[in-house]
């Protein structure tokens, strides 16, 4: 495994498109380009094997809409990894080395809207643990993730602000009937 900070001329759409597959890759990997076009990147990093990019990570800006005052936050995703190489330890390494990249930066916290099984047991806690609200109402509460860091102080709590381009392409939380079908998912694994 080989995680390094991705260059310029890495293509990573076709991770990105592989991972999250069919219509839904193309639309995130659309999106992703699309954050990187406007800047919004504050880091990427990808695993390379054999010269070929199996993994990728991307990092980018956010906001908290705490009462004091905005803070800068930063926003995890899309975490992809080619199908074939899934399950290996390739994703896990890549959340790790985001974390890593995040604290040392500076960052107050990391969020992310994803499975608590999964990014629970790599260090993510429920932000609504810290009193930090999903930037949607369809971001089930378990679902919306958080790392904080040494630089986080007890004010920064409120709502996680996603940037505009998050909106264009609707990828903020879900939309029914994925959003009902992950609240059951959620609630039988609270029971």
């Amino acid at each position: 495994m080989t995680i390094r900070a991705a260059r310029p001329d890495d293509d990573v759409a076709p991770v990105i498109r592989a991972a999250f597959g069919g219509a839904h890759g193309r639309d995130v990997a659309a999106l992703w380009a699309e954050v990187v076009r406007e800047g919004l990147v504050l880091a990427e990093l990808v695993d390379e094997q054999d010269d070929v990019i199996v993994g990728h990570v991307g990092l980018s800006r956010a906001w908290l809409d705490a009462r004091r005052e905005l803070v800068d936050i930063w926003l995890l995703g899309p975490l992809s990894v080619l199908p074939a190489r899934q399950r290996t330890g390739i994703g896990s390494a890549l959340l790790a080395a985001a974390v890593d990249t995040a604290r040392a930066a500076g960052a107050p916290m990391l969020v992310l809207e994803g499975s608590p099984a999964y990014y629970g047991s790599r260090g993510f806690e429920r932000a609504s643990r810290h009193a930090i609200r999903p930037a949607s109402s369809r971001t089930p509460d378990a679902a919306c993730q958080v790392v904080v860091f040494d630089g986080r102080e007890d004010w920064m709590t409120g709502q996680i602000v996603y940037r505009d381009v998050w909106w264009r392409h609707d990828a903020a939380g879900l939309r029914d009937p994925r959003l009902s079908d992950v609240e059951q998912q959620l609630a039988a694994l609270e029971d």
